[in-house]
C-alpha cells in the first residue's frame, strides 16, 4: 500500500468554488502517484472560515461558528473524492458544533464506499482549553479498511501512549497523526510523539501537519512541521524508523510504499516486542515508597 501525508498549506480562499478546486487537486495529485491512503492535517477546515471575509476569519470565536457551517458540504466534497480515486482520505479536522454549546475538534474518514465515521480530538491543548474553548468529543474509534485497522490520533494526541496503546489493543496496525503546530517546538513534540507510537505498538504511524503562515487567521496563523511516515525501527522497516520523511515547512505530498504483512512479521518477529511486552511493562510500572528507617 502506498501511505500520502500531506504538509498542507492554509489559504484564506475565496469561496465554496476555490476550497473545492484546492481539495480536488490535492486529492487528484496523489492519487495520480499511486496513493491508497491519504492524510490531511488538523484544522486544515479553518480555510472554510474565509468564506464570510477578512473580518470574521480573523475573529477566534467567529471563525469556529464560520468553519463549522460547512462541515456537511466539506464532508460530502471528501466522500466523493475517496469514491472517484478508489481511496481512503483522513479530511482535514475542523470545528463541529455536535449537540453541544462549544465545538470539538473533529477529523472525518472516508473509504472508496463512502464515509467510514469520524475521529474527535481527545486532549485539547492549552489554547484550546484556554483561549479558543474547543472541547474533547466522542471516544476513540478504529476504523477496518481493506489497508489494515486505522486509527487516528490528533496532534497532542499522539503525545499520550496510552490513547495510542488503547487503539493498538483494539487493533489498530496504522496510526494516523493529523496535526497544526505553530513553532518547531510543538511540531517536534509531536514528531517524537508519533515516533514512540510507533516504536512502542510496533505499528505505522502517518503524520500530515500544517505548513507556513496564515495571517489572515489568528487560530493557524502560524504553522510548522514536515509531513513523515514512521515505522518501529526493526525488522522489515528502516534502522532510524522513518520511512519517509518531507522538508521542514515544505508544502506538498510525502509518501511511501508500506507492505502491509510488515506490521505482523515485526509484531512477532522483531529484534524486540514491544507490542506484545506492553503488558509485562504496565505491570511492572510501580513505584515503592522509599523505606523509611
Amino acid at each position: 500500500m502506498k501511505l500520502a501525508a500531506a504538509a498542507y498549506p492554509l489559504d484564506a480562499l475565496a469561496d465554496w468554488a476555490a476550497y473545492e478546486a484546492k481539495s480536488r487537486e490535492w486529492v487528484g495529485a496523489a492519487a495520480a502517484a499511486g496513493a491508497d491512503l491519504l492524510v490531511f492535517p488538523e484544522y486544515g477546515r479553518m480555510e472554510l472560515a474565509a468564506f464570510d471575509g477578512a473580518d470574521v476569519a480573523g475573529d477566534l470565536e467567529a471563525s469556529l461558528a464560520a468553519a463549522a457551517r460547512w462541515t456537511g458540504s466539506a464532508d460530502r466534497l471528501m466522500e466523493d473524492l475517496a469514491r472517484e480515486h478508489g481511496v481512503h482520505i483522513l479530511a482535514p479536522s475542523g470545528p463541529v458544533f455536535d449537540g453541544g454549546s462549544r465545538p470539538v475538534n473533529r477529523a472525518t474518514f472516508c473509504g472508496p464506499a463512502g464515509k467510514l465515521g469520524h475521529q474527535d480530538k481527545q486532549v485539547m491543548t492549552r489554547f484550546e482549553r484556554e483561549t479558543w474553548d474547543v472541547v474533547p468529543g466522542g471516544p476513540l474509534h478504529v476504523f477496518d479498511t481493506g489497508l489494515g485497522r486505522v486509527g487516528v490520533l490528533i496532534c497532542y494526541d499522539a503525545e499520550f501512549p496510552l490513547l495510542g496503546r488503547a487503539l493498538a489493543e483494539a487493533g489498530a496496525e496504522i496510526l494516523l497523526v493529523p496535526s497544526c503546530t505553530d513553532a518547531l517546538a510543538g511540531y517536534s513534540r509531536v514528531r517524537v510523539g508519533a515516533m514512540a507510537r510507533a516504536l512502542e505498538n510496533q505499528c505505522v504511524v502517518v503524520h500530515a501537519p500544517t505548513v507556513c503562515d496564515a495571517a489572515w487567521s489568528p487560530a493557524v496563523d502560524e504553522n510548522v512541521g514536515a509531513a513523515a511516515i514512521y515505522g518501529p525501527p526493526d525488522l522489515g522497516f528502516p534502522p532510524t524508523g522513518v520511512i519517509a520523511e518531507g522538508e521542514l515547512n515544505a508544502p506538498g505530498w510525502v509518501m511511501a510504499e508500506v507492505d502491509p504483512t510488515a506490521i505482523a512479521r515485526v509484531r512477532s518477529h522483531g529484534a524486540v516486542l514491544n507490542h506484545a511486552h506492553w503488558p509485562e511493562s504496565a505491570t511492572r510500572a510501580q513505584v515503592l515508597p522509599r523505606d523509611i528507617d
